[in-house]
């Protein structure tokens, strides 16, 4: 009786610990902005300003739509796979603004910086996709 409990509040727990992993690395990209700011001679760039976005987005707000929407989906199969995947996409997208605004600091550009868009955003989409058929396929076996 006891253990399906503790069970489900260890689930619970990795959800909300990806939670605050995420909205910590919010903050450190508002830092990280503020301090090149510093070292650029003021010198900034709108990447690099909104590059907190895409945690607090990606990351806090929609680990927090998931947790109430499908409650325990880190139980489900294929659920790791999701995980990993759309967290590479967010990380991709979150580097690729950090790189696009040394780039615009700089005043250089590179092609490579569409790269980390369409990748993260392929990513991203991909573990989304994963996440419904994931829940789909959990809803029909149940």
């Amino acid at each position: 009786m006891f253990t399906s409990d503790i069970d489900n509040n260890i689930y619970t727990k990795q959800i909300k610990k990806t939670i605050i992993v995420y909205f910590i690395l919010s903050v450190s990209a508002i830092a990280i902005d503020n301090i090149y700011a510093i070292f650029g001679h003021g010198v900034r760039s709108a990447a690099m300003t909104y590059m907190f976005v895409y945690p607090l987005i990606g990351g806090v707000i929609f680990y927090a739509l998931v947790r109430l929407i499908f409650p325990l989906i880190n139980r489900y199969k294929g659920y790791r796979l999701f995980y990993n995947i759309y967290n590479s996409g967010i990380a991709l997208l979150a580097a690729g603004n950090l790189f696009n605004g040394i780039l615009e600091v700089a005043g250089a550009d590179s092609v490579f910086s569409t790269y980390f868009f369409i990748i993260g955003y392929t990513f991203a989409a991909v573990g989304f996709i994963i996440l419904i058929i994931t829940a789909i396929r959990r809803k029909t076996y149940n």
